[in-house]
């Protein structure tokens, strides 16, 4: 059975830092890039961050850019997302997802169409 557990998340204060996890189950974790997803409330879901292992590859939205940090940990088949500096407006559920061997350029797109599997979502509050 093919799942995508997400942890890690919380309430923090303005400036302040979590770490979110994506534990995967199921498949061959090498074969698939990881993104990391977040919708706020009344909003559209968003690309945030994205990962192919086999290639190498780190991608980030501008909004994040230089405050989140995405990294893998093949033995232990997890990414992580480090975020620093929160701020109010990264407030949402955040959702990580899995796309087998997706081109680099759809995956940067941050659209959900390549992902073939989706964790349930971990709620993020960072308070002002």
């Amino acid at each position: 059975e093919v799942q995508l557990v997400e942890s890690g998340g919380g309430l923090v204060q303005a400036g302040g830092s979590l770490r979110l996890s994506c534990a995967a189950s199921g498949f061959n974790f090498d074969d698939y890039a990881i993104g990391w997803f977040r919708q706020a409330p009344g909003k559209e879901r968003e690309g945030v961050s994205y990962i192919s292992n086999s290639r190498g590859y780190t991608h980030y939205v501008d909004s994040v850019k230089g405050r989140f940090t995405i990294s893998s940990d093949n033995a232990k088949n997890t990414v992580y997302l480090q975020m620093n500096s929160l701020k109010p407006e990264d407030t949402a559920v955040y959702y990580c997802a899995a796309a087998w061997r997706p081109a680099w350029s759809t995956v940067v797109a941050g659209l959900p169409d390549p992902y073939d599997y989706w964790g349930q979502g971990t709620q993020v509050t960072v308070s002002s």
